[in-house]
């Protein structure tokens, strides 16, 4: 009998129930957008109350419509095609701004795509400017949270091909200098709690990151304040990952469909 989410009596974490919602939404795309409750419970391994309780909250989301009884998937991409494009990277923005007043401290949205770390958005908010890229972001990932956040979600192989075409090198005095200190570390750190590093990337600055893994993409969102200021990192870095766990059904599924538009 195969596995079933659920039935170990525990309550899912919003990940779990995240990671849930993307196989009843890639279920619903495989099936060519539509199914029954009881088809997509038992397709993706769900109980059937997880599925309805899940699909609920997708058709709340307007990622799912319920047409009497049969689910039919509403993809941002079906959409007008100006908004389609838009509108994930506006609410992005928006997003890390509001955060970077909330916690103050400048915030980041990076992305892994393509084999690099790409950086979506960056916030707005003179009162926190953020570090300035003085040593390219994409190619010094083992320094900075954000990049170590995104390389602790990939699979070893694509780490290890990472690391090959950008090696890993010392930027500050408090940087992981060698390739097998940093892979250790890496192998240290737990997948899912923030990520956190004082001036490694630049002196004066500490930062934090937290995953955002829906589906196949790879995302992180980041904070850094100054190095002065480092005793309020770890109390920031869990709020950060509460804000990201609150939003990531109704934020990071835009930010999926976005980066998988052809």
């Amino acid at each position: 009998m195969p596995f079933r989410e659920g039935e170990s009596g525990s309550a899912p974490t919003l990940i779990q129930s995240v990671r849930r919602a993307v196989r009843l939404l890639d279920e619903l795309e495989r099936r060519g957008g539509t199914g029954s409750a009881k088809q997509l419970a038992r397709e993706s391994l769900l109980p059937l109350p997880t599925a309805y309780h899940l699909l609920r909250t997708l058709v709340h989301e307007g990622l799912v419509r319920n047409d009497n009884g049969v689910y039919r998937l509403v993809s941002p991409l079906r959409r007008d095609t100006a908004r389609a494009v838009h509108e994930p990277a506006l609410r992005i923005q928006a997003w890390v701004n509001a955060l970077s007043r909330d916690l103050d401290a400048a915030v980041y949205f990076v992305q892994y795509r393509d084999g690099e770390v790409q950086l979506g958005a960056v916030s707005d908010n003179p009162a926190r400017p953020p570090v300035q890229e003085w040593a390219d972001f994409r190619a010094t990932a083992h320094a900075h949270a954000a990049g170590q956040c995104l390389l602790l979600q990939l699979e070893p192989e694509q780490r290890v091909e990472h690391l090959g075409r950008h090696p890993v090198g010392e930027l500050t005095a408090h940087t992981v200098a060698t390739r097998r200190d940093f892979e250790r570390r890496v192998a240290a750190m737990p997948r899912r709690l923030p990520v956190m590093e004082h001036q490694e990337y630049a002196v004066g600055t500490a930062c934090a990151a937290v995953p955002i893994t829906v589906g196949a993409e790879t995302a992180a969102v980041a904070l850094s304040i100054p190095a002065s200021e480092g005793g309020r990192l770890r109390g920031l870095a869990d709020l950060l990952q509460r804000r990201a766990e609150q939003v990531l059904i109704s934020q990071t599924f835009a930010v999926a469909a976005h980066g998988h538009e052809p």
